[in-house]
């Protein structure tokens, strides 16, 4: 018996991811910020007299807060597509999101101190 599922392709599987992205950037503002504190970490980092691999660090960590903010637009939107009326649930699982998004943040900054701090006073 065959399940009645579309068939995925590399191709297919990647438009749905760019459309993703797209979306994202189109509709979250803070999606948007997010973007600009990439670039600007993209050129700090790569600006910083320091090795490849601290430079690595700190342009790989640049991704959390990217992936923590998509997560969280998907929460919010999925809660949005049950209900837009106040409920207990609903608001813990928006806050849940924007709690992943400020760890995040917190995360980053903490790799950006130990990864400078070990490359310039160790």
């Amino acid at each position: 018996m065959a399940l009645n599922k579309p068939h995925y392709t590399l191709f297919k599987n990647t438009r749905y991811a760019l459309n993703g992205l797209v979306e994202v950037t189109k509709n979250e503002k803070s999606f948007r910020l997010q973007i600009v504190l990439f670039v600007v970490g993209i050129i700090v980092s790569c600006s910083l007299p320091i090795d490849f691999v601290s430079k690595a660090i700190l342009i790989v960590a640049l991704f959390i807060p990217l992936i923590a903010e998509i997560i969280n637009s998907a929460i919010e939107r999925t809660v949005d597509l049950v209900t837009f009326d106040h409920h207990e649930l609903a608001k813990r699982a928006k806050d849940a999101g924007a709690a992943l998004v400020f760890l995040s943040l917190g995360m980053l900054a903490v790799i950006w101190s130990v990864t400078l701090y070990a490359a310039f006073y160790l």
